[in-house]
């Protein structure tokens, strides 16, 4: 998409937040009273990233990606979605942002591999409406996992093929320590990828 510029200097991506408007304005996140981990959602998100499942140490923090060795908020920082690295616990601050999160399973485990196909069951309705309803230009999932328990199909890392509504659908690799064998280099690269889709 074609942005405006002004003449003065200007940080290169800050304009994914747009219209998103911050919590203190009125829009509230959306809680989901089945997770441990709150969903943030609200009209005028520009991308909505889905992760796998809360784990143990975010249904501790009651925040998204709470595990101090997860890589995802560096990596939305690093791509340039967000100005400055956010702490878990400043989760509701992505909607200035134009950031929207959510789960594809609501059940808090160890480690996804203790997820069960009935986990998921209702996720592709609920990520159905929610592109309907909020229209962003994107959905990332943070994981393969994430897209696999959804649509019950194998995907590869990127853009997908299948799309929700007007929706264009991407998969990250997972943030989780537990997936060491991507590199940072290819986690980074795919969030900058996906930071294109959007701009």
């Amino acid at each position: 998409m074609r942005h405006m510029h002004c003449a003065r200097p200007r940080p290169k991506r800050p304009r994914l937040s747009l219209t998103a408007r911050s919590p203190s304005s009125g829009t509230v996140p959306v809680v989901s009273a089945s997770s441990a981990v709150p969903d943030v959602l609200a009209p005028g998100v520009r991308i909505v990233f889905s992760g796998i499942n809360p784990g143990r140490a975010s249904a501790d923090a009651g925040a998204p990606f709470a595990n101090p060795r997860n890589d995802f908020w560096r990596l939305l920082h690093a791509a340039e979605f967000t100005p400055r690295l956010l702490e878990p616990h400043e989760f509701r601050e992505l909607l200035t942002y134009g950031i929207g999160l959510t789960n594809a399973a609501r059940r808090t485990t160890r480690g996804s591999s203790d997820l069960r196909a009935a986990d998921f069951a209702g996720s592709r309705e609920r990520l159905e409406a929610l592109a309907t309803e909020l229209a962003p230009q994107a959905i990332g999932f943070v994981g393969k996992v994430a897209y696999q328990g959804t649509f019950r199909e194998r995907p590869e890392h990127g853009l997908q093929k299948r799309t929700l509504g007007e929706t264009p659908l991407f998969v990250l690799p997972s943030t989780s320590p537990a997936n060491a064998a991507v590199p940072w280099g290819e986690r980074l690269r795919r969030f900058r990828e996906l930071r294109e889709v959007v701009d």
